[in-house]
């Protein structure tokens, strides 16, 4: 399967989400792939988390008028890879209609480490949690590169 389009979905859609879509969007694809960022509980649009924003800002990466939107039925095609960052989130993702290609973030990447939810905390945590999950986001990208099938994963 060839993704052509990577939505990172989850609660609100404005610390996590955004940053990982980010830093996606910064890495070097093969092939054009649009890169979005959803949540499963957004009421109206906000903008990404200030420490978020900021630690990005910290590695020159900028989403000015990022805006915080909702995952739709519609959202889901053959084509397009949702990641979550849990488990829970992912659940709740797959009741949603017409769900499909739904995997939590680090289970594709093979990767430890939960990246934490740094809402909330300190600045620090942000930090922490963008460090950890621009490794994950690199090892996604040659995933994406490499078009490497999900096999084995559940789905």
């Amino acid at each position: 399967m060839q993704f052509n389009r990577v939505i990172f979905a989850g609660k609100r859609a404005t610390c996590r989400e955004p940053m990982a879509m980010a830093l996606l969007s910064n890495e070097p694809l093969w092939r054009p792939i649009e890169v979005l960022a959803r949540g499963i509980v957004v009421l109206f649009p906000e903008p990404m988390n200030q420490k978020a924003e900021a630690v990005l800002a910290g590695r020159g990466i900028r989403l000015p008028d990022y805006k915080s939107s909702l995952l739709e039925p519609s959202d889901f095609t053959e084509d397009t890879l949702v990641l979550t960052f849990d488990e829970e989130i992912r659940q709740k993702v797959l009741e949603m209609e017409g769900a499909k290609n739904v995997y939590v973030l680090t289970d594709v990447t093979g990767d430890e480490l939960e990246i934490i939810d740094p809402y909330g905390g300190e600045i620090i945590q942000y930090g922490i949690c963008l460090e950890t999950m621009s490794n994950s986001i690199r090892k996604l990208a040659e995933i994406l590169n490499e078009n490497i099938l999900f096999e084995g994963l559940p789905n």
